[in-house]
């Protein structure tokens, strides 16, 4: 067959340890045989992130939001004993928060839906796309504890004015206090991704708070969703048949686990932390999982498989014995940005091969073929070797079927 040409870049971002070498196998074989594609290339292996002093992170955010898609491979954030393992100059920052700054984008994470891959919640038929504000709140909070009786007030200082001070609480006794904040700027930006992604998905979009106990805090966050769906969105959504509802966070998460799927769940910092991790934990298996970092205009995407970078699989892999490591989430990162790729080009040939791609992964794994991880998820801890197959095996399974498909 030709290759489909794709008429700009996309920025690849290298990785570490066995994702690092599933990686080269995907590009190699389910992605350079069928594009016609100028990538690039970054590599964010820890060695060479140290050896450039970390600069090749900040090039690689910097290339991202030059070309509009990047591809990223799972990366190392080193704690103590990887920079003596390593040998690092220090212990370098995530790759993942480094370029997030870059981009100041939203983090979407989705599942991948396999038929035969046991679900939690059995009734999540569909996939569901959580959205996380990831910034300020209990993240960036200042905590301390207090000691004795005392009055906690708060003070806010504008550069022209006069001061607000509020009485937080009187103490009789020991205790803890935190304050915490958030921009209205950086809201927008939430608000704004989150539509773009919903446009995207053509889902509905739901903002969860718990707007009836923090009024003001909460409740500008449902303000500012509601203010820019009515001027920018709204038009859009009733076009595409689909709804923006705010939902306080209580009631959202029981209409979560009642509904199918197929719906973008905006979620303030912590309530995204916890509630992606139900929802990964929920459809099956964590090694099921995509993520995409959108900015808020909608032009620019990154990405990437939501795990890491399956240390205990490489060390086995250094000893020359066979692993069964799932690269599905890996797989969905190059389907992912390429067909955010081709939305931006309008390259529907780019956009039918990213699916296509996808569907064979999901029909591979649905005939039975899996690695260690989906087998366990089927046939639970008494999983036999005959039913699940190795890294490399896996891999050319799929290699075949798209091929097949393809013909």
């Amino acid at each position: 067959m030709n290759k489909i040409k794709v008429a700009n870049p996309v920025v690849e971002l290298d990785g570490d340890e066995m994702t690092r070498i599933i990686w080269k196998y995907i590009k190699d074989k389910l992605i350079i045989p069928y594009l016609d594609i100028d990538i690039k290339y970054y590599d964010l292996g820890i060695e060479h992130r140290d050896k450039t002093n970390d600069e090749v992170t900040i090039e690689a955010g910097e290339a991202i939001k030059k070309y509009g898609v990047g591809i990223k491979c799972a990366t190392i954030t080193p704690d103590e004993a990887r920079v003596k393992e390593f040998n690092l100059k220090q212990m370098w920052k995530s790759p993942n928060g480094t370029i997030r700054n870059i981009l100041d984008g939203t983090v979407f994470r989705e599942p991948i839906v396999m038929k035969n891959i046991p679900r939690l919640v059995p009734n999540w038929t569909a996939p569901i796309c959580v959205g996380r504000h990831a910034f300020g709140d209990q993240y960036k909070a200042t905590d301390f504890v207090t000691k004795g009786k005392g009055k906690l007030t708060i003070t806010f200082t504008p550069e022209n004015g006069t001061a607000q001070s509020f009485e937080v609480y009187n103490f009789k006794g020991d205790g803890v206090a935190l304050a915490m904040y958030n921009t209205d700027e950086s809201i927008r930006g939430f608000a704004n991704a989150c539509f773009n992604q919903a446009i995207l998905k053509k889902w509905p979009l739901y903002l969860s708070t718990k707007n009836t106990i923090l009024k003001k805090y909460d409740g500008r966050f449902k303000d500012i969703f509601q203010e820019i769906y009515e001027a920018k969105y709204k038009a859009k959504f009733q076009e595409l048949g689909i709804t923006y509802e705010h939902r306080l966070i209580d009631d959202m998460v029981a209409s979560a686990l009642k509904w199918n799927g197929n719906f973008v769940w905006a979620c303030k910092n912590y309530d995204g932390d916890v509630q992606s991790d139900t929802v990964a934990q929920g459809f099956g298996s964590l090694g099921l999982m995509t993520s995409t970092l959108v900015t808020p205009d909608g032009k620019t995407m990154e990405a990437e498989a939501a795990h890491g970078t399956v240390t205990r699989h490489y060390r086995e892999h250094q000893k020359g014995k066979p692993t069964s490591t799932n690269p599905i989430a890996s797989i969905f990162a190059w389907t992912r940005g390429l067909e955010f790729r081709g939305l931006l080009d309008n390259n529907k040939d780019l956009i039918n091969f990213c699916h296509t791609l996808e569907k064979v992964c999901i029909e591979t794994v649905e005939s039975g073929k899996m690695t260690k991880d989906l087998a366990v998820c089927v046939h639970g801890n008494s999983v036999k070797s005959g039913d699940y197959l190795n890294t490399e095996d896996f891999l050319s399974a799929i290699d075949t079927n798209l091929k097949a498909k393809l013909k």
